[in-house]
């Protein structure tokens, strides 16, 4: 009991054993019940999803008010936080950080599905078998960003000045995200994908949802193994996300350095990206003017570092950088919907 009540990284274990039992269930729930038969997902089932990953994401800032009425004090990770004297303001606090980097990591991530449908695309995987994909993919983030964020709030934790080099990536990211705006991915000249195709034996194309397969080598005749184009997909699928976090895990670093608070909010905005990639991909065309802001937004939060320190003696209050954040957020989604209306969409991978 006492073990569960040791304090790591500012929650106790308990808390951190409770959301991962309530991640497992929730992957447990959508390949064991939803998808325990292979199908199409369509638009309708995606937004249904993603309705559902949505509200629980917000209903997870229910339970981080009350992890940090009675955990958050004077010695909590975020100096914001443990500045304030009540136990209320710093879980209100602590919910503005969440919704903000959940806001975040959801807007950042929907930048990522275009890659992904490339992916997809280029590897002409059915729409049948995207959603194993994306399953087994969303287990490698959580153990990618669970190293990433505890290795990130380690370093913090002993020195404080890497929040000006996050800053920093953020700010050079934002600026060549602005630069590159309209540049195309060839995703047949990714560097890993040559390495794997060089060094694997790769089927020259699908066995159905299987990502290895044994079959006889056409000189030996020899049953050996091999890669098959859906395991090449799920490798690039991963290398996207390594990618992507290396932007998005210094964007919520620089909103918060608790780490309890990024992972959730990274972990739930990832598992609603799954679920709502199916409607995304049809339409991602529509949100071409989202990236503007996804810029600007960057460029913020790394500019609020030293803002916070030039004009609040320490960190921008939580509830401007929300304000900021969801405003350049929804004011990038709206443009977008509103300067592609009329433009036709294009289906995602479906051969």
């Amino acid at each position: 009991m006492e073990l569960l009540l040791t304090p790591w990284l500012g929650m106790p274990a308990w808390a951190w054993l409770a959301f991962i039992g309530v991640v497992i269930a929730l992957l447990v729930f959508d390949l064991g019940v939803m998808h325990r038969e292979a199908h199409e997902i369509g638009v309708r089932e995606s937004l249904w999803m993603s309705a559902l990953y949505i509200g629980l994401g917000l209903a997870w800032s229910v339970a981080v008010y009350h992890l940090y009425m009675r955990y958050s004090g004077q010695n909590s990770v975020d100096p914001q936080i443990a500045a304030l004297p009540e136990a209320t303001d710093r879980a209100w606090t602590a919910v503005k950080l969440y919704i903000t980097g959940y806001l975040v990591e959801k807007t950042l991530a929907m930048d990522n599905v275009f890659v992904i449908s490339m992916i997809f695309s280029y590897f002409a995987v059915p729409r049948i078998h995207q959603h194993r994909v994306l399953f087994w993919g969303i287990l490698g983030v959580i153990v990618l960003r669970a190293l990433m964020i505890g290795l990130g709030a380690a370093l913090l934790m002993q020195f404080a000045w890497l929040m000006y080099v996050f800053a920093v990536i953020l700010v050079v990211t934002g600026i060549k995200m602005l630069l590159s705006m309209n540049e195309a991915v060839n995703v047949g000249d990714n560097a890993v994908l040559k390495f794997l195709k060089k060094h694997l034996r790769v089927t020259a194309d699908l066995r159905g949802e299987r990502f290895f397969v044994r079959e006889a080598h056409p000189q030996t005749g020899k049953l050996v193994l091999w890669a098959t184009p859906l395991f090449m997909c799920l490798v690039l699928v991963e290398i996207a996300d390594l990618v992507f976090a290396i932007d998005s895990v210094p964007a919520i670093f620089a909103i918060t350095p608790d780490a309890f608070i990024v992972y959730t909010s990274n972990i739930f905005a990832i598992l609603g990206l799954r679920a709502l990639y199916f409607a995304l991909a049809a339409m991602v065309h529509r949100f071409h003017y989202l990236k503007y802001a996804l810029a600007g937004v960057l460029i913020f939060i790394g500019a609020k570092i030293v803002l916070g320190d030039l004009l609040w003696g320490g960190k921008m209050p939580a509830e401007i950088s929300l304000a900021v954040t969801a405003t350049m957020l929804v004011g990038g989604v709206l443009f977008s919907l509103w300067k592609t209306r009329g433009q036709a969409g294009v289906s995602p991978a479906s051969p």
